[in-house]
């Protein structure tokens, strides 16, 4: 899905717009049921947990602190299943089973891969923001695309400098991200 099309999902829910509301509902609807349901819930809990899930949405975004880094879908997943198991732990129902029927499954991989690439991401970011600023300028500049012609004019270094520098930061930012656990478990989990 777009951003185009998830910033519409957004503005149609805080408008109260109820086509998108219906549309959201249907999408999502059934991943949340197989979930809950096989979770010690009943359709009851699928509708609460669905409507509050849907209510904090709308309140992160009335408020303006709704950061989204995943797709909506998988952001509004995970704030369900909190939810539930929030439930869950106060009623002492803590029996958790993350089986999926067959035709769920693939939406649930998607979920787990934007998972995992929001952990990534946060585990690149706990590091470059460690890096001395010449390191976050220089990296930055690669990360925007520009070439080393563009990013020596830039930080005034000669293109040479501008290369060994890019290599040298590159270089601790892998070793500082390789020794995080973090890393070493999303890794073992790619390879599985």
């Amino acid at each position: 899905m777009s951003k185009t099309e998830e910033r519409k999902i957004l503005e149609g829910i805080m408008a109260g717009d109820e086509a998108v509301i219906k549309a959201f509902y249907q999408k999502n609807l059934g991943y949340i049921r197989g979930y809950i349901l096989q979770n010690s819930g009943n359709e009851a809990d699928v509708e609460d947990v669905f409507q509050d899930a849907l209510v904090l949405i709308y309140q992160k975004l009335t408020a303006d602190s709704l950061e989204i880094t995943a797709s909506i879908h998988t952001y509004f997943y995970a704030v369900c299943k909190n939810m539930w198991r929030n439930r869950l732990r106060k009623n002492n129902k803590m029996v958790v089973k993350e089986t999926l029927p067959d035709h769920e499954h693939a939406l649930q991989e998607d979920i787990t891969e934007d998972l995992e690439q929001q952990e990534r991401e946060q585990v690149y970011r706990k590091y470059f923001v460690q890096l001395n600023d010449t390191c976050k300028r220089v990296l930055g500049l690669v990360f925007e695309g520009k070439n080393m012609k563009e990013i020596s004019s830039i930080t005034g270094y000669s293109e040479g400098y501008t290369r060994k520098k890019k290599f040298e930061c590159k270089k601790s930012l892998i070793e500082m991200i390789e020794k995080d656990p973090i890393y070493k478990e999303l890794k073992i989990n790619s390879e599985n």
